[in-house]
């Protein structure tokens, strides 16, 4: 996630929607005091050959811990600070008022049959899961629910959340939203592209009943996006 506080904006990242390649091209935006978080070896060392800038300030000073911070960091040995796939609350309760208050803040998120299947090619890439059927028995669904990450008690708290088909449209609004100071694009390579056996309609991979089991999981999504099958 990133916090730019050069643009006046908060990028909150979902999974399987595009969100590092997302980072990656902000990155290139983003000033001294920007909050950068880190993501994957291959995937900084493809932002630092694009020049782009890496992981900064995404750990909260000292001096602006809470209790509860002091808690986690004798307790849990865990500091303070901003993470990745981090959700909106965390987010909020870590920045100022104002700054939460008055800055752009958005998101993506993507038809939620197709997100299911992208995440279980991504998460069975060792081959742990023996199907289908036995990820979703596992309980590892709850990662398609990109509306707890933008979501602060069941409302959203974003300003936009963009719809990850829609892409090319979705990164020029973003461009003149934040007053850039050239288009937005997507880096040439794709993170984490590749894993994904089936580039087939989603109604080839699962059948009808986990179609509605993902009907009942994503229904919130479905309802604000306004997503069909």
């Amino acid at each position: 996630m990133i916090v730019s506080h050069k643009h006046k904006f908060i990028f909150i990242k979902t999974a399987k929607t595009a969100g590092t390649s997302i980072e990656i091209a902000l990155s290139e935006f983003c000033g001294d005091e920007d909050i950068i978080t880190p993501i994957s070896e291959s995937d900084e060392k493809i932002r630092s050959d694009l020049g782009f800038r890496g992981p900064q300030n995404y750990r909260v000073p000292l001096n602006k811990y809470k209790k509860i911070d002091w808690a986690k960091l004798f307790l849990q040995g865990k500091p303070a600070g901003f993470y990745n796939h981090m959700p909106a609350s965390e987010i909020k309760a870590l920045l100022d008022r104002d700054v939460w208050n008055s800055y752009y803040k958005f998101c993506f998120d993507r038809n939620p049959w197709d997100k299911f299947v992208s995440l279980y090619y991504w998460l069975n890439r060792s081959d742990r899961y023996s199907s289908i059927e036995d990820f979703m028995n596992n309980g590892m669904e709850q990662g398609i629910n990109g509306f707890d990450l933008y979501a602060i008690g069941g409302i959203k708290a974003v300003n936009a959340v963009y719809k990850y088909e829609e892409m090319a449209d979705s990164l020029e609004d973003i461009s003149l939203v934040l007053g850039l100071p050239k288009k937005l694009e997507l880096p040439k390579y794709k993170a984490k592209a590749g894993v994904r056996k089936s580039g087939g309609h989603f109604s080839e991979v699962l059948t009808e009943e986990q179609i509605l089991m993902v009907d009942l999981m994503a229904a919130r999504e479905i309802k604000l996006l306004g997503y069909e099958r």
